[in-house]
């Protein structure tokens, strides 16, 4: 069962709007094909209750209101008279798992609480509503008042219910509790459905959840990037790779290849970031950034596991940095095409170390931009060099450039003021020209930016300048993750040019 919608949406910050809900309910069941979906608690909110309408309406015209799911409240009938409104069909009934909870929480006896739930469940079945039932804090009830949990399950195997469900409410299971509680309950009541729901809190979830299925447990509670409360709750995507490929004998419905679409849908649709190393559907997963590591995957794929990206329709990729070497080059080039002798990729690998060290990962669309630059600063004698400069850029003032030139060996200096910085920049310069050396600049006739697709805000930004001297034009090309500084490169090979 995959609680996004509803455990997930507890995720602090986050609210799905009708719309979201109604979109990722049809995703969980049509594609990545869950048995069952949680997606709301009763009696929380106007929109809640629309949004549950327009599930279970969409589910109705398609055979799937079994599978919808709401959490409900001991509440003396309110809850019911709600799911009725909601069009709904399938209750999980929030109870007391531990005497801790009922004692100080309810100020209560068992009796009185099991009398209530008597109450609640027949007014269930009564209004043709099935009833699954919580046992809130059950993981603490196992612990500390296991009495108290086996009378509470002697009393439910009485009554008209599909399923228990075991919530480790906190998240403070071991996985060898998990097993051993697990177990013990099977064994009591051998036909009882026991669902367990397990949360993250020491990042034990997947663990606890693994142990559970060895313990016989008959159903997963699971949610989308692992969202829920506090540290979340046992997330879908690891534990569906988890059970494919480590526990034998299990089958189960879920649909790999649609795991990480669906996740990201999630994302966006919850501002919920899914950190980037997080297994299965994280941005660095299937991503090698060692050069080793490359080298070794075109040696026998000795870095490979059995979580091969195309299970979960991604790809493998090679990070481009410091550490990539020639063998990650090499990956990125093959995947677009492209061939280079060894001096050059000698020269390519080179220029990417020197990016790396100013921002961490190249991508691939980079690549391309990163050649070109390369290539054709080699066909440049380099007699002149742009040594330092200030830019400066305040609200409310004109920006300023201060340069260093190196003219053959010669050192020049230069200060002037410009609509923008590089216009700053080519100011000074066009002085120090007409004060040294009495000759004018080319005319800057047409000046390009582009960054690779895909990009963001730290993009390599590849600046193309087409000059013109007298009758005859140029292009000259500079590649930085700083634009201006792209633009001063392109200027610097020019001054090379003529």
């Amino acid at each position: 069962m995959d609680t996004t919608l509803r455990d997930g949406e507890q995720t602090s910050g986050v609210s799905f709007s009708v719309s979201e809900k109604l979109t990722i309910a049809k995703l969980l069941l049509e594609e990545l094909l869950v048995d069952r979906i949680e997606i709301a608690s009763a009696r929380v909110s106007k929109g809640e209750l629309e949004a549950v309408q327009k599930i279970t309406s969409w589910a109705s015209e398609n055979n799937q209101l079994n599978k919808i799911e709401v959490l409900t409240f001991v509440d003396g009938g309110k809850s019911i008279n709600w799911m009725l409104e909601a069009g709904a069909k399938v209750q999980n009934l929030l109870t007391k798992g531990s005497l801790n909870h009922l004692k100080h929480q309810l100020k209560k006896t068992p009796e009185q609480h099991f009398t209530e739930i008597k109450q609640t469940i027949e007014l269930a079945a009564e209004n043709n509503i099935k009833t699954n039932v919580y046992l809130e804090d059950w993981s603490n009830g196992m612990r500390n008042s296991k009495a108290y949990v086996f009378e509470y399950l002697d009393f439910l195997s009485t009554q008209n219910i599909e399923r228990v469900l075991l919530p480790d409410t906190l998240g403070v299971l071991t996985p060898k509790e998990t097993f051993t509680f697990i177990e013990e309950v099977k064994q009591k009541y051998p036909n009882t459905h026991f669902d367990f729901h397990g949360h993250n809190d020491y990042d034990l979830g997947v663990a606890n959840v693994m142990e559970a299925v060895y313990a016989g447990i008959n159903g997963l509670h699971l949610t989308i990037n692992g969202m829920g409360e506090r540290a979340g709750n046992a997330p879908l995507a690891s534990v569906v790779a988890v059970i494919n490929d480590f526990i034998k004998g299990v089958e189960i419905s879920v649909n790999e290849t649609a795991l990480n679409k669906v996740s990201k849908l999630v994302e966006t649709f919850s501002g919920f970031r899914i950190p980037v190393n997080k297994p299965v559907v994280g941005a660095n997963v299937f991503t090698q950034t060692a050069g080793i590591h490359a080298d070794g995957d075109n040696k026998k794929n000795l870095y490979f596991n059995d979580l091969m990206p195309e299970r979960f329709g991604r790809k493998r990729k090679y990070a481009l940095g410091k550490t990539s070497g020639k063998a990650n080059i090499q990956k990125n080039l093959q995947d677009l095409g492209i061939s280079l002798n060894d001096d050059e990729l000698k020269k390519v690998t080179q220029r990417i170390i020197e990016l790396g060290d100013k921002k961490e990962v190249v991508s691939q669309d980079d690549l391309p931009y990163i050649i070109s630059d390369v290539l054709d600063s080699d066909t440049i004698e380099k007699r002149v060099v742009v040594k330092n400069y200030v830019l400066g850029h305040a609200k409310g003032m004109k920006p300023s450039t201060t340069l260093k030139l190196i003219v053959e060996g010669v050192q020049y200096e230069a200060h002037a003021q410009g609509d923008g910085q590089f216009d700053a920049f080519m100011n000074a310069l066009r002085k120090l020209y007409k004060t040294h050396s009495k000759k004018d600049l080319p005319d800057l006739v047409d000046y390009a930016v582009r960054i690779p697709p895909g990009s963001h805000s730290d993009a390599l930004c590849e600046t193309i300048i087409t000059w013109k001297k007298e009758k005859h034009e140029f292009i000259t090309r500079g590649l930085d993750s700083d634009q201006t500084v792209s633009a001063i490169k392109a200027t610097e090979k020019m001054l090379n040019i003529i």
